[in-house]
């Protein structure tokens, strides 16, 4: 059941990337892109690999001169994922792209004259693949930097622009970024233009920094528009390791209430009253923790006091006491365990849980 703060999705018109539907009622998605020069084959094929296995759903690389351009073709005989190739400038490059890849991302206002962006929107035509307006605040268009500077407005009129130059040639096979590299801007942005036209958003806040300073702003930018039902795909974009962006995206998402799967970890904060170290005791768990796509939510209890209360409501939860502890389901007490079996028990507990939801969950189809 929703709560009454997540609102309903915008509807939105859906596409196709690859295997992928973004917008409508598809799930949302989550993206990111590799760092490697996409020519050197097997560096980007490892990096997608990585990717591919933390979750991620869609990937972009990069389309820097034409040995890039030319090299897509043989990348996507090398993945699975959905592929899509970033095009700046030189739209001949997105020519070549074209032949090979699920999704192309460009600013049509930036590749030049209208018989340059027909050609290209030819080419995604004869192939079906949709074209995704990328709008950074950073790099706006000069009519809209000189009248409006790099503002939420003048990202809008930026999209409403990029946007109306595709319709023209009759391509309506369209998603569109707004990215800032702030919370307020981005969020304004993608707020003001979400009513004004149909097509998928991807979300994201650019240039967001290190782990720590991405985590902030994406949770808070990407996680409200999310709760506010704004938002089809996405990319929580992090200074650091490719893998802890997917893992951050799918936190934003499980704990924006917009999916429904895995499990939601609830623990004690660090408090005079804990009779356990819960820090690696935490660890330790989500380490050996198989992966879990059912819905679920554990409690990670350091008191009795917390125990019977706040864990309650978990579909399972550990309590540790003073050289013992609790293993309680749906707030009934499986039994009592010393502290060096308690683990394993709450980890069998776990997945005896997980095996008895699926059936339920087969049983009510």
């Amino acid at each position: 059941m929703e709560s009454q703060t997540l609102q309903p999705r915008y509807p939105t018109k859906q596409i196709a990337v690859g295997n992928v539907l973004v917008g409508g009622d598809a799930p949302i998605s989550v993206q990111s892109m590799t760092y490697s020069k996409t020519a050197n084959l097997q560096e980007t094929k490892k990096q997608i690999d990585c990717l591919q296995l933390a979750g991620c759903d869609i990937v972009r690389v990069a389309v820097s001169d034409e040995e890039d351009a030319h090299a897509l073709k043989s990348l996507k005989n090398m993945i699975t994922l959905p592929l899509v190739a970033d095009i700046h400038f030189r739209y001949k490059f997105a020519l070549i792209a074209a032949e090979s890849v699920d999704c192309i991302r460009i600013n049509p206002g930036n590749i030049g004259s209208k018989d340059k962006i027909k050609a290209v929107v030819d080419a995604c035509k004869e192939r079906k693949i949709p074209i995704r307006i990328g709008v950074n605040a950073g790099s706006l268009e000069k009519q809209f930097e000189t009248k409006y500077g790099a503002t939420p407005k003048g990202m809008v009129e930026s999209a409403l622009y990029n946007i109306k130059l595709l319709e023209d040639f009759g391509f309506d096979a369209i998603k569109v970024s707004l990215k800032a590299s702030d919370v307020e801007r981005t969020m304004s942005a993608y707020r003001t233009l979400r009513p004004l036209v149909a097509y998928p958003f991807h979300l994201g806040v650019t240039e967001a920094g290190d782990l720590e300073s991405s985590m902030i702003k994406s949770s808070m930018a990407l996680g409200g528009l999310l709760m506010e039902g704004i938002g089809d795909t996405m990319r929580v974009s992090i200074t650091g390791e490719l893998e802890k962006e997917i893992e951050v995206a799918r936190g934003i998402l499980r704990y924006s209430g917009r999916q429904k799967e895995g499990i939601t970890y609830i623990s004690c904060p660090t408090c005079g009253r804990l009779q356990a170290d819960l820090v690696p005791i935490l660890k330790e768990l989500k380490n050996r923790m198989p992966k879990i796509k059912t819905p679920m939510q554990v409690s990670v209890m350091g008191c009795a006091v917390n125990a019977l209360g706040e864990a309650k409501h978990a579909d399972v939860a550990i309590a540790f006491g003073s050289g013992d502890g609790l293993v309680i389901k749906r707030g009934e007490i499986v039994g009592k365990y010393k502290q060096d079996a308690l683990i394993d028990v709450f980890i069998q507990e776990v997945l005896k849980t997980e095996q008895e939801m699926i059936q339920a969950m087969s049983a009510g189809k």
